[in-house]
């Protein structure tokens, strides 16, 4: 799906997904079709500079947003606003 056809609802939700801890970028692509790249001009376009400044420092480099990166003791947490709950 692309960025521009995504409705107010899922933005704000692809926000919420992103500003979490233990919910990787792999997790909204497959959720919204949405990758971590498309997910940072979301951020940008969407937050205050300063909210975004302080969210890019926050999840760089953060092994929890990378599947890949994960160790096994981050289990799946599942927020009770996500599809499927």
């Amino acid at each position: 799906m692309a960025v521009t056809t995504l409705s107010p609802e899922d933005i704000d939700r692809i926000i919420q997904m992103a500003w979490e801890d233990r919910t990787a970028f792999d997790t909204i692509k497959t959720q919204f079709g949405v990758a971590e790249a498309e997910v940072i001009k979301l951020m940008r376009k969407h937050m205050k500079r300063s909210s975004f400044t302080m969210w890019r420092a926050r999840v760089t480099g953060r092994k929890t947003k990378h599947l890949a990166l994960r160790g096994d003791e981050v289990t799946r947490f599942k927020s009770s606003d996500q599809k499927g709950s």
